[in-house]
């Protein structure tokens, strides 16, 4: 799924859970974000605002990547440049991938790159080069700008690949304890604390002392 990208940035082991495991468990977070991405998903609200026309939950697919989803929203914006030509309708249209998001701006670039895959896969499907997109944030109330610059696109590529390494080896990474795993819905699930229990092997050695004869 191409919103793995997000969830493999933020953290290998969430997405092995989620995506591998099939293990889900929501939070007061997850299930504010799932509301607010539900009328951002009405596939019955399509519109158009003078020269844009504005698509929502738009499905789409790289062979390349090996990825499919769905687009929050798709604006595409009538241009007297190079663009693309729309069914129906007269001129051409530059295509612009708008991504929602509950909360406010990351320092982990993990929704700019699920934002750059969403374009590399619109490019795909429709002949194009896609230069930015925005990230709406529903705290702040304002969209960032995103440029699709030649390090996403190459990390994207990165990732891609490795979930599918993952994905075929049916691989789920060892937990590493960060201060994320606090607002993680699955830290109960996934107990990172485990990796730090000292095993019984290593309690009677230390405390027992080891036997070798």
């Amino acid at each position: 799924m191409l919103s793995g990208i997000q969830h493999f940035s933020f953290c290998r082991r969430q997405w092995a859970l989620i995506h591998i495991d099939h293990i889900w468990s929501e939070n007061d977070r997850t299930a504010e974000g799932r509301l607010l991405h539900d009328h951002a998903h009405d596939v019955y609200h399509s519109e158009s605002r003078g020269e844009v026309l504005i698509t929502r939950a738009m499905p789409v697919f790289s062979r390349t990547l090996g990825l499919s989803g769905d687009c929050d929203v798709v604006e595409f914006r009538r241009t007297s440049r190079e663009g693309i030509s729309l069914r129906g309708k007269e001129g051409c249209y530059s295509v612009y991938p708008v991504e929602y998001k509950r909360g406010a701006p990351k320092e982990n670039p993990c929704d700019m790159l699920q934002l750059t895959a969403q374009a590399m896969c619109l490019e795909e499907m429709l002949c194009c080069i896609i230069h930015e997109g925005a990230l709406y944030y529903f705290e702040t109330r304002h969209r960032a700008k995103v440029e699709f610059t030649e390090d996403l696109r190459e990390t994207v590529r990165g990732y891609a690949a490795e979930m599918h390494q993952y994905f075929d080896r049916q691989y789920l990474p060892h937990p590493r304890r960060t201060k994320a795993c606090n607002a993680c819905s699955l830290k109960e699930e996934c107990i990172p604390k485990l990796e730090k229990i000292q095993s019984a092997k290593s309690y009677n050695d230390t405390n027992l002392g080891r036997n070798d004869g």
